[in-house]
Protein backbone atom coordinates (compact mmCIF):
# COMPACT_ATOMS: atom_id res chain seq x y z
CA UNK A 1 0.00 0.00 0.00
CA UNK A 2 2.33 2.17 1.17
CA UNK A 3 4.97 1.37 -2.32
CA UNK A 4 1.59 2.28 -4.15
CA UNK A 5 1.22 5.91 -2.69
CA UNK A 6 4.94 6.77 -2.99
CA UNK A 7 4.50 5.65 -6.86
CA UNK A 8 1.32 7.84 -7.57
CA UNK A 9 2.75 11.13 -5.51
CA UNK A 10 5.98 10.49 -7.85
CA UNK A 11 3.17 10.34 -10.67
CA UNK A 12 1.29 13.88 -9.70
CA UNK A 13 4.78 15.55 -8.94
CA UNK A 14 6.37 14.43 -12.44
CA UNK A 15 2.73 15.94 -14.04
CA UNK A 16 3.23 19.05 -11.91
CA UNK A 17 6.74 19.68 -13.15
CA UNK A 18 5.70 18.97 -16.51
CA UNK A 19 2.94 21.19 -16.80
CA UNK A 20 4.83 24.26 -15.73
CA UNK A 21 7.25 26.32 -17.42
CA UNK A 22 9.63 28.54 -15.48
CA UNK A 23 11.39 31.16 -17.41
CA UNK A 24 14.21 33.58 -16.49
CA UNK A 25 13.44 36.87 -18.69
CA UNK A 26 15.23 40.18 -19.29
CA UNK A 27 12.30 41.21 -21.15
CA UNK A 28 9.88 43.54 -18.94
CA UNK A 29 7.11 44.55 -21.30
CA UNK A 30 3.40 43.88 -21.23
CA UNK A 31 3.19 41.80 -24.74
CA UNK A 32 5.48 39.14 -23.01
CA UNK A 33 2.45 38.36 -20.19
CA UNK A 34 -0.06 38.03 -23.04
CA UNK A 35 2.21 35.35 -24.52
CA UNK A 36 2.38 33.39 -21.59
CA UNK A 37 -1.18 33.48 -21.11
CA UNK A 38 -1.95 32.43 -24.82
CA UNK A 39 0.91 29.52 -24.11
CA UNK A 40 -1.18 28.60 -21.54
CA UNK A 41 -4.52 29.18 -23.13
CA UNK A 42 -3.20 26.63 -26.39
CA UNK A 43 -1.61 24.36 -24.21
CA UNK A 44 -2.19 24.01 -20.49
CA UNK A 45 1.27 24.30 -20.13
CA UNK A 46 1.57 27.07 -16.80
CA UNK A 47 4.09 29.60 -17.12
CA UNK A 48 5.86 30.80 -14.06
CA UNK A 49 8.42 34.10 -15.05
CA UNK A 50 11.35 35.79 -13.39
CA UNK A 51 11.90 39.44 -14.22
CA UNK A 52 15.53 40.85 -13.75
CA UNK A 53 18.47 42.06 -15.51
CA UNK A 54 20.48 39.93 -17.61
CA UNK A 55 23.37 40.12 -16.05
CA UNK A 56 21.48 39.30 -12.95
CA UNK A 57 19.60 36.14 -14.28
CA UNK A 58 22.85 34.85 -15.82
CA UNK A 59 24.76 35.00 -12.23
CA UNK A 60 21.52 33.24 -10.76
CA UNK A 61 22.13 30.65 -13.24
CA UNK A 62 25.37 29.70 -12.22
CA UNK A 63 25.05 29.89 -8.75
CA UNK A 64 21.59 28.01 -8.75
CA UNK A 65 23.54 24.89 -11.12
CA UNK A 66 21.66 22.00 -11.53
CA UNK A 67 19.05 22.93 -8.93
CA UNK A 68 17.66 25.69 -11.32
CA UNK A 69 13.78 25.80 -11.98
CA UNK A 70 14.39 27.42 -14.88
CA UNK A 71 13.75 26.17 -18.43
CA UNK A 72 14.08 28.88 -20.38
CA UNK A 73 16.08 31.81 -20.25
CA UNK A 74 14.95 35.15 -22.97
CA UNK A 75 16.98 38.05 -23.00
CA UNK A 76 17.48 40.65 -26.05
CA UNK A 77 21.35 41.26 -27.53
CA UNK A 78 23.00 38.59 -28.43
CA UNK A 79 26.42 39.05 -26.46
CA UNK A 80 23.89 38.00 -23.27
CA UNK A 81 22.90 34.94 -25.08
CA UNK A 82 26.75 33.91 -26.02
CA UNK A 83 28.14 34.57 -22.84
CA UNK A 84 25.48 32.56 -20.94
CA UNK A 85 26.60 29.90 -23.47
CA UNK A 86 30.19 30.17 -23.12
CA UNK A 87 29.34 29.59 -19.10
CA UNK A 88 27.85 26.34 -20.25
CA UNK A 89 24.12 27.34 -19.03
CA UNK A 90 22.84 26.85 -22.30
CA UNK A 91 21.37 23.58 -23.50
CA UNK A 92 21.74 22.38 -27.44
CA UNK A 93 18.53 21.54 -28.54
CA UNK A 94 17.43 20.85 -32.16
CA UNK A 95 13.80 21.71 -33.80
CA UNK A 96 13.00 21.49 -37.96
CA UNK A 97 10.51 23.70 -36.91
CA UNK A 98 12.66 26.60 -35.70
CA UNK A 99 15.34 25.87 -37.99
CA UNK A 100 12.87 26.38 -41.01
CA UNK A 101 11.37 29.70 -39.19
CA UNK A 102 14.48 31.36 -37.75
CA UNK A 103 17.02 32.27 -40.76
CA UNK A 104 20.15 30.81 -40.20
CA UNK A 105 22.14 34.12 -38.90
CA UNK A 106 19.63 35.01 -36.44
CA UNK A 107 20.02 31.22 -34.09
CA UNK A 108 22.80 29.81 -32.81
CA UNK A 109 25.43 27.58 -35.09
CA UNK A 110 25.06 25.04 -32.09
CA UNK A 111 21.51 25.16 -30.90
CA UNK A 112 21.95 26.65 -27.99
CA UNK A 113 19.61 30.01 -28.51
CA UNK A 114 17.51 30.74 -31.03
CA UNK A 115 16.09 34.62 -32.07
CA UNK A 116 12.52 35.03 -32.07
CA UNK A 117 12.47 39.09 -32.73
CA UNK A 118 14.45 41.56 -34.89
CA UNK A 119 15.87 44.85 -33.66
CA UNK A 120 17.50 47.42 -36.24
CA UNK A 121 20.40 49.66 -35.14
CA UNK A 122 19.47 53.20 -36.37
CA UNK A 123 20.48 56.49 -36.33
CA UNK A 124 17.88 58.66 -35.53
CA UNK A 125 17.44 62.55 -36.77
CA UNK A 126 14.97 65.68 -36.06
CA UNK A 127 12.84 65.83 -38.49
CA UNK A 128 11.71 69.62 -37.84
CA UNK A 129 15.14 70.62 -37.93
CA UNK A 130 17.99 68.49 -39.94
CA UNK A 131 16.56 68.73 -43.44
CA UNK A 132 19.17 67.03 -45.16
CA UNK A 133 20.96 64.18 -42.85
CA UNK A 134 24.29 63.94 -44.38
CA UNK A 135 24.41 60.35 -42.16
CA UNK A 136 24.53 57.43 -44.30
CA UNK A 137 26.74 54.84 -42.86
CA UNK A 138 28.18 53.37 -39.15
CA UNK A 139 30.82 54.60 -40.37
CA UNK A 140 30.17 58.35 -40.90
CA UNK A 141 29.17 58.62 -37.01
CA UNK A 142 33.01 59.07 -36.56
CA UNK A 143 33.66 61.69 -39.44
CA UNK A 144 35.01 64.59 -38.01
CA UNK A 145 32.81 66.76 -39.30
CA UNK A 146 30.23 65.35 -37.04
CA UNK A 147 32.03 66.52 -33.73
CA UNK A 148 29.61 67.22 -30.74
CA UNK A 149 26.73 65.82 -33.08
CA UNK A 150 26.37 62.38 -31.89
CA UNK A 151 24.26 60.79 -29.33
CA UNK A 152 24.70 57.20 -28.22
CA UNK A 153 24.23 54.88 -25.08
CA UNK A 154 27.43 54.19 -23.15
CA UNK A 155 29.64 51.67 -24.32
CA UNK A 156 29.32 49.47 -21.53
CA UNK A 157 25.32 48.94 -22.95
CA UNK A 158 24.99 45.25 -24.93
CA UNK A 159 23.77 47.27 -27.86
CA UNK A 160 26.85 49.34 -27.96
CA UNK A 161 29.32 46.33 -27.68
CA UNK A 162 27.77 44.80 -30.16
CA UNK A 163 27.18 47.32 -32.62
CA UNK A 164 31.04 47.62 -32.70
CA UNK A 165 31.62 43.96 -32.45
CA UNK A 166 29.44 43.90 -35.73
CA UNK A 167 31.45 47.01 -37.19
CA UNK A 168 34.85 44.93 -36.19
CA UNK A 169 33.58 41.68 -38.55
CA UNK A 170 32.61 43.82 -41.46
CA UNK A 171 35.78 46.58 -40.97
CA UNK A 172 38.50 44.69 -39.00
CA UNK A 173 39.72 45.75 -35.38
CA UNK A 174 41.99 48.77 -36.67
CA UNK A 175 39.65 50.36 -38.58
CA UNK A 176 36.52 49.42 -35.45
CA UNK A 177 39.07 51.23 -33.00
CA UNK A 178 39.50 53.91 -35.12
CA UNK A 179 35.50 54.49 -35.26
CA UNK A 180 35.18 53.81 -31.55
CA UNK A 181 37.85 56.82 -30.97
CA UNK A 182 35.98 59.46 -33.27
CA UNK A 183 32.64 58.32 -32.11
CA UNK A 184 34.17 59.36 -28.80
CA UNK A 185 35.22 62.65 -30.15
CA UNK A 186 31.97 63.50 -31.58
CA UNK A 187 29.83 62.88 -28.78
CA UNK A 188 27.06 65.68 -28.07
CA UNK A 189 27.28 64.79 -24.43
CA UNK A 190 28.66 61.83 -21.78
CA UNK A 191 26.64 58.78 -22.72
CA UNK A 192 23.75 58.62 -19.99
CA UNK A 193 20.67 56.74 -20.42
CA UNK A 194 18.94 54.18 -22.95
CA UNK A 195 17.94 54.49 -26.35
CA UNK A 196 14.68 56.75 -25.52
CA UNK A 197 17.09 59.15 -23.63
CA UNK A 198 19.12 59.59 -26.10
CA UNK A 199 16.25 60.69 -28.70
CA UNK A 200 14.83 62.83 -26.44
CA UNK A 201 17.97 64.69 -25.86
CA UNK A 202 18.52 64.90 -29.02
CA UNK A 203 14.87 66.44 -30.11
CA UNK A 204 15.66 69.07 -27.03
CA UNK A 205 18.70 70.11 -29.06
CA UNK A 206 21.53 68.33 -27.71
CA UNK A 207 23.31 66.45 -30.57
CA UNK A 208 22.11 65.87 -34.01
CA UNK A 209 22.11 62.46 -34.44
CA UNK A 210 20.68 59.44 -32.31
CA UNK A 211 21.83 55.63 -32.32
CA UNK A 212 19.26 53.94 -31.06
CA UNK A 213 16.68 50.97 -31.98
CA UNK A 214 13.95 50.92 -33.95
CA UNK A 215 11.64 49.00 -31.42
CA UNK A 216 12.24 52.80 -28.66
CA UNK A 217 10.75 55.07 -32.05
CA UNK A 218 7.34 52.71 -31.73
CA UNK A 219 7.43 52.63 -27.94
CA UNK A 220 7.64 56.39 -28.09
CA UNK A 221 5.02 57.16 -30.55
CA UNK A 222 2.36 54.60 -28.73
CA UNK A 223 3.28 56.37 -25.03
CA UNK A 224 0.81 57.15 -22.65
CA UNK A 225 2.71 60.20 -22.19
CA UNK A 226 2.09 63.02 -24.42
CA UNK A 227 5.54 64.56 -24.10
CA UNK A 228 7.30 60.72 -25.50
CA UNK A 229 4.41 61.07 -28.44
CA UNK A 230 5.73 64.49 -29.78
CA UNK A 231 9.38 63.39 -29.34
CA UNK A 232 8.81 60.39 -31.43
CA UNK A 233 6.75 62.34 -34.12
CA UNK A 234 9.58 64.15 -34.39
CA UNK A 235 12.23 61.51 -35.10
CA UNK A 236 13.36 60.87 -38.65
CA UNK A 237 15.01 57.40 -39.43
CA UNK A 238 17.97 56.53 -41.54
CA UNK A 239 19.04 52.98 -41.53
CA UNK A 240 22.68 53.46 -42.10
CA UNK A 241 24.89 50.73 -44.94
CA UNK A 242 22.14 50.60 -47.41
CA UNK A 243 24.56 50.62 -49.72
CA UNK A 244 27.23 48.00 -48.20
CA UNK A 245 26.49 45.14 -46.06
CA UNK A 246 23.35 46.56 -44.72
CA UNK A 247 21.64 48.18 -41.61
CA UNK A 248 22.71 46.17 -38.14
CA UNK A 249 20.35 43.47 -36.63
CA UNK A 250 19.93 42.31 -33.30
CA UNK A 251 17.84 40.25 -31.56
CA UNK A 252 15.66 38.81 -28.68
CA UNK A 253 16.59 35.35 -28.05
CA UNK A 254 15.53 32.62 -26.38
CA UNK A 255 17.12 29.30 -25.63
CA UNK A 256 16.71 25.73 -23.49
CA UNK A 257 18.75 25.86 -19.83
CA UNK A 258 21.27 22.83 -19.77
CA UNK A 259 19.44 22.29 -16.20
CA UNK A 260 16.03 21.91 -17.56
CA UNK A 261 13.39 19.07 -16.42
CA UNK A 262 11.55 20.28 -18.89
CA UNK A 263 13.15 20.51 -22.33
CA UNK A 264 10.74 18.92 -24.22
CA UNK A 265 8.19 21.83 -23.17
CA UNK A 266 10.59 24.34 -23.14
CA UNK A 267 11.46 23.62 -26.56
CA UNK A 268 7.58 23.72 -27.36
CA UNK A 269 7.76 27.26 -25.69
CA UNK A 270 10.42 28.77 -28.02
CA UNK A 271 8.05 27.24 -30.86
CA UNK A 272 5.57 29.04 -29.80
CA UNK A 273 6.99 32.35 -29.86
CA UNK A 274 7.62 31.58 -33.72
CA UNK A 275 4.09 30.85 -34.57
CA UNK A 276 2.22 33.77 -36.47
CA UNK A 277 0.06 33.91 -33.35
CA UNK A 278 3.04 35.00 -31.08
CA UNK A 279 4.91 37.48 -33.88
CA UNK A 280 1.38 39.33 -34.06
CA UNK A 281 1.50 40.18 -30.47
CA UNK A 282 5.36 40.97 -30.46
CA UNK A 283 5.19 42.94 -33.66
CA UNK A 284 1.89 44.79 -32.62
CA UNK A 285 2.93 45.77 -28.83
CA UNK A 286 6.38 45.88 -28.50
CA UNK A 287 7.39 47.05 -32.43
CA UNK A 288 9.70 44.66 -32.86
CA UNK A 289 10.30 43.21 -36.59
CA UNK A 290 8.95 39.88 -36.79
CA UNK A 291 11.29 36.94 -37.61
CA UNK A 292 8.76 34.75 -39.17
CA UNK A 293 8.73 35.49 -42.90
CA UNK A 294 4.65 34.95 -42.60
CA UNK A 295 4.22 37.71 -40.60
CA UNK A 296 4.18 41.56 -41.36
CA UNK A 297 5.55 44.44 -39.13
CA UNK A 298 3.54 46.78 -36.99
CA UNK A 299 1.99 49.52 -39.29
CA UNK A 300 3.88 51.98 -37.09
CA UNK A 301 7.25 50.36 -37.92
CA UNK A 302 6.45 49.17 -41.20
CA UNK A 303 6.00 52.97 -42.16
CA UNK A 304 9.82 53.33 -41.59
CA UNK A 305 9.92 52.09 -44.86
CA UNK A 306 11.66 48.66 -46.22
CA UNK A 307 15.76 48.26 -46.05
CA UNK A 308 18.43 46.11 -46.16
CA UNK A 309 19.67 44.09 -43.46
CA UNK A 310 23.06 42.89 -42.41
CA UNK A 311 23.09 39.50 -43.26
CA UNK A 312 26.36 38.59 -41.17
CA UNK A 313 25.64 35.27 -38.66
CA UNK A 314 25.17 36.92 -35.32
CA UNK A 315 27.40 34.19 -33.82
CA UNK A 316 30.12 35.53 -35.38
CA UNK A 317 29.61 39.22 -34.47
CA UNK A 318 29.14 37.43 -30.86
CA UNK A 319 32.22 36.30 -30.85
CA UNK A 320 33.88 39.21 -31.07
CA UNK A 321 32.11 41.24 -28.67
CA UNK A 322 34.69 40.61 -26.45
CA UNK A 323 37.06 42.40 -28.50
CA UNK A 324 34.83 45.57 -28.80
CA UNK A 325 35.13 45.25 -24.94
CA UNK A 326 38.77 45.61 -25.15
CA UNK A 327 38.73 48.22 -27.76
CA UNK A 328 36.09 50.49 -26.32
CA UNK A 329 38.49 50.26 -22.80
CA UNK A 330 41.65 51.29 -24.68
CA UNK A 331 40.63 54.17 -26.43
CA UNK A 332 38.98 54.78 -23.46
CA UNK A 333 35.25 54.86 -24.78
CA UNK A 334 33.40 54.16 -21.10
Amino acid sequence: MKKLLLTALLAASSALVADTLHIYTARHYDADSKLYDLFTQQTGIEVKATQAKDTELIKKLEIEGDKTPADVFITADVSNLNQAKELGLLASTTSDKLNELIPANLRDVDGTWYGFTKRARIVAYDKTRTKNPKIKTYEDLAKPEFKGKILMRSATAAYSKTLLASIIAADGEDSAKKWAKGVLLNLAQTPKGGDRDQAKAMVAGVGEYAVMNTYYVGLLLASSNPKDVAVGEKLGIIFPNQNGRGTHINISGAAVTKASKNSENAVKFIEFLLSPAAQRILADINYEYPVNKSVEPSPVIAAFGTFKEDQTPLSQIAGDVKKAVLIYDEVGFR
